[in-house]
Formats: C-alpha cells, sequence, structure tokens
C-alpha cells in the first residue's frame, strides 16, 4: 500500500510529499455531478454501494495518497432527533435547532454501530477496495461546530445565536458539548474499528471564536475528542478555517496533524504549533481556477516553506470548489509529488 500519508502523519520520512484534497469527493467531478442529477446528497450517504463509488472516484483519476470517506458531517444528528436535509443552494437546514436547555436535554443518545450501521459497512468495503492502494480518512464534528450547526439551523455569517446561547445558557452549551464530544467520539472509534486508518475532526467553524471564548467553549471537548482516542492507534487530525489566532490552543487538543487554511504562511504556523506536530494544508482553493503556471507556482511556496521536514501533507486550506477544473486537480497532484528542493 502507498503509505506515504500515514508515514507524513507520524513524522516518518517518505519519498514524495503526500497529497490529498479535501471534498476531493464532489461536485468538481464528472461522475459524480452524474450521480448527483439521479440522487440526493443524504442518498447517497446512505447507499453504501453508492458512498464507496464517490470515494473511489477520485482515487481512481487522481495521484492522491489518501482517500476520505464520502459521508456529511451531520449524519449523527438524525439519531440524535435533530432532523435536517439539504437546501439547494443553502446547505443543510436543521428543522428543530436548539435554542433553550430543554431543547439540549431531548436530544437522545445512540449507539453508532447500530444507528449508523450504513456508513461503517460503507467503510468496510472501502477498506477491502483501497487494501493495495492508499490509506481510507474517516471523519467527525468537533463539538462546536457540531453545536453551531444545531443552534443556528444551517450556516451563518456570524454565529450570533450560538454565540448568545454560549454566553447565556453556559451549562446547558457545556452539556450540548459534552454530548457531542461523547458521540463523535463514540462514532470515530467506530470508523476505525470498520477500518479507516485515520480520522479528521472538522471544527469548520472554530475561527469564528476569539482566543478566550476558544479556550472556555470549545477547547476542552475537542481535546476530550481527541483524548478518547489515543489508544486506538491511529493519527487523528484537526482541522479549521481561519484559525491563525487559536493555532497554539488547537495543537492543546493533543491531535497529531494540524490542518491550515491558507490565510498564514505554512512555516510560520508551524513554529507556533510546534515540529513535534504533523502539518496539513495550505494552498488557497481558489488557486485551482487561475492560470496553471500560478497554481504551481503557489504550491511550490508552500512547499519550499515547508522546507522537506518530515510532517508535511499538502493539501488545500479548505475543500475543491465545484467550479474546479479536474485536470488543474490532477496537474497539482503530480507537481507536488514531483517537487524536490
Amino acid at each position: 500500500m502507498n503509505d506515504r500519508f500515514l508515514r507524513a502523519c507520524r513524522l516518518e520520512p517518505v519519498d514524495a510529499t503526500p497529497v490529498w484534497f479535501m471534498r476531493q469527493a464532489g461536485r468538481y467531478m464528472p461522475e459524480y455531478r452524474a450521480l448527483r442529477a439521479r440522487y440526493s446528497l443524504l442518498d447517497i450517504c446512505a447507499n453504501p454501494e453508492l458512498a464507496v463509488a464517490v470515494t473511489l472516484q477520485p482515487v481512481d483519476v487522481i495521484n492522491v495518497d489518501a482517500a476520505i470517506l464520502f459521508s456529511d458531517l451531520l449524519v449523527p444528528f438524525a439519531p440524535m432527533g435533530l432532523d435536517f436535509d439539504f437546501v439547494k443552494g443553502e446547505g443543510p437546514s436543521v428543522q428543530n435547532p436548539i435554542r433553550s436547555p430543554a431543547d439540549v436535554d431531548r436530544l437522545r443518545t445512540f449507539e453508532p454501530r447500530q444507528a449508523l450501521g450504513h456508513v461503517l459497512e460503507t467503510i468496510r468495503i472501502l477498506h477491502r477496495e483501497l487494501a493495495d492502494r492508499v490509506p481510507l480518512i474517516g471523519f467527525g464534528g468537533a463539538p462546536f461546530t457540531m453545536a453551531a450547526y444545531a443552534i443556528e439551523g444551517g450556516p451563518s455569517a456570524n454565529y450570533a445565536r450560538t454565540k448568545a446561547f454560549m454566553y447565556s445558557e453556559p451549562a446547558a452549551w457545556h452539556r450540548l458539548c459534552g454530548r457531542f464530544a461523547a458521540t463523535i467520539a463514540e462514532y470515530l472509534r467506530a470508523q476505525i474499528e470498520a477500518g479507516v486508518q485515520a480520522v479528521q475532526i472538522f471544527d469548520s467553524w472554530a475561527g469564528s471564536l476569539g482566543r478566550a471564548d476558544y479556550q472556555e467553549f470549545a477547547l476542552p471537548h475537542t481535546s476530550s475528542i481527541v483524548s478518547a482516542l489515543k489508544d486506538v492507534g491511529v493519527p487523528v487530525i484537526h482541522f479549521g478555517v481561519g484559525t491563525a489566532a487559536i493555532l497554539c490552543d488547537i495543537a492543546g487538543t493533543g491531535a497529531d496533524v494540524i490542518g491550515l487554511d491558507w490565510r498564514e504562511p505554512i512555516d510560520e504556523a508551524w513554529a507556533r504549533i510546534g515540529q513535534d506536530r504533523a502539518i496539513q494544508g495550505n494552498l488557497d482553493p481558489t488557486s485551482l481556477l487561475g492560470p496553471r503556471d500560478r497554481m504551481f507556482a503557489a504550491a511550490d511556496d508552500i512547499l519550499r516553506r515547508a522546507a522537506g521536514r518530515r510532517g508535511h501533507i499538502f493539501n488545500l486550506g479548505h475543500g475543491v470548489l465545484p467550479d474546479t477544473p479536474l485536470e488543474q486537480v490532477q496537474a497539482l497532484a503530480d507537481h507536488v509529488h514531483g517537487f524536490r528542493l
């Protein structure tokens, strides 16, 4: 198996910089758009055969060093009693969002090996399919981001409802995030049992918090997930957007790999995080929409700043954008693999 990605996660030497892309299975791929013309996102997530096909699409056509499970961050919502769907052009919409402490207390606990068995079956099939190719990454949402979706009812520009609840109902907030932390930790353990070889915790909205708020309201709960996974022996990646101000605190979660967006040079961020952690990132996804020579120059700048140090995993600072030409993604992966200082 190509284990560049796993070796980099463990700060071991590699023969070339490993590369994979967040949202590498998605709307920029013609095969995925063909499936989405027939099935909804949740239909694909619920059907292991379809989810396997989508996960494998980029592995088949792009020279990536890891596959990432095709699913959705919010799939634990339904068994917890938070009904949601996707509104075209707007994203997820929670039909019964959390707005009071009583709403927190009505949430259900569940056993992921039963309620989310379809996701685990997808992983088992993928583990067999990918055995001689590349590792499989599983994922879950960090408590702050899960709570923000649950309270806002969908995406938000300023997370005003979330922060108002956090400030005015701190006890209920911590109960909510504690519930999410326990749920996601067990869900990730189940994914590992099913065959994923690394897991990524997405705290997509943590960058909306100031440092003091992150330390009080988010950090303890994300740290509890990482702590719960320390005995399972797989790398844990943490990723957030707009997190430059809290990178040191994110490193304090204990995650093995810290993901970066594109807002800070990788060498400066790595110096603050510490050389004892692997790092993932950090090309601006819009770079893939411009001329190829400019895309390559931006990638080269990142690779030169990483300077061949052990633990660098090349990725975007967020997901592949829907309008990205597939050929750009293919060319970028090959360029990264061929880069030499």
